[in-house]
């Protein structure tokens, strides 16, 4: 029951936190009163979003109850920014095996690819998504599929969130399998961080964050052997971002927006 009640909450949240991001997902409008540096600036962010429109598609893929709707607003900015986008929401909201929801995001890979023509997709993952991604890259192919990955408060190495209802009674996760496998030291993460933890020639990336209320200890959403961690306060001390806040936080998207076009990674603090 106390499980059901939490999830019921940060479903709710997350629902909240859609409609308020909204407009913050809009293209950004000049205000420079100078017609030359205007046009200079339209055709810059042109030519940057024709660039990124033939970039490889985008997929963004869901965490642990995480709707769809609840990742338009990043999912909005990447078009924005020009880039071809689609959402992938875990079946059954992510409850059931990891395996099998990778299985189920391999035939959506495939779709994509189909429908878009692209060779490679790159990946934005949120929470589980980011172990569901990695599950697909590692065991099911996704190595030659996959060209950049970037998750976004994913448990790589685990949490004590799951570990800790245990603890307080609730037996195994109250028989929730993901969350089984989201517990530091399970079969699922022993096999997945087992040798290289970053596969192949894919531009691995990490975002985490101190405020994280799901993933502890906050180290565990990185990852190892050359993949590029990045902490947001440690670029941004003041910056405040919570687990649900990392798919709507404009300093984190600066980074998906700079792993995603092999830019240099230096977060801006200030961004919406």
């Amino acid at each position: 029951m106390l499980l059901r009640t939490i999830l019921a909450a940060t479903t709710a949240v997350a629902a909240l936190l859609v409609p308020a991001t909204a407009a913050a997902a809009a293209p950004e409008r000049t205000t420079t009163t100078t017609a030359g540096t205007t046009a200079a600036g339209a055709a810059t962010t042109s030519t940057t979003a024709a660039a990124n429109a033939n970039a490889n598609p985008v997929i963004v893929v869901g965490g642990l109850i995480g709707v769809s709707i609840a990742y338009e607003p990043i999912a909005a900015r990447l078009r924005a920014d020009g880039f071809r986008v689609s959402i992938f929401q875990i079946p059954g909201l992510g409850f059931g095996d990891i395996r099998e929801s990778a299985r189920a995001f391999k035939t959506y890979v495939d779709q994509v690819r189909a429908s878009t023509g692209a060779a490679k997709v790159d990946l934005v993952a949120h929470s589980e998504g980011g172990l569901v991604s990695r599950w697909y890259v590692k065991f099911l192919g996704g190595v030659d599929v996959v060209g950049r990955y970037v998750s976004l408060g994913s448990p790589q190495q685990g949490t004590y969130a799951a570990n800790i209802l245990k603890f307080i009674g609730l037996g195994s996760c109250a028989g929730i399998v993901a969350c089984q496998q989201m517990s530091i030291g399970s079969d699922l993460l022993t096999a997945l961080n087992g040798g290289d933890d970053t596969p192949g020639t894919i531009r691995w990336a990490t975002v985490r964050t101190w405020q994280d209320e799901l993933v502890w200890p906050i180290g565990n959403a990185a990852l190892s052997d050359g993949a590029n961690n990045v902490l947001i306060q440690s670029w941004c001390p003041l910056r405040l971002v919570g687990h649900l806040s990392l798919i709507l936080d404009g300093t984190t998207y600066t980074v998906v927006r700079q792993v995603l076009t092999d830019a240099a990674v230096r977060p801006n603090c200030f961004a919406l």
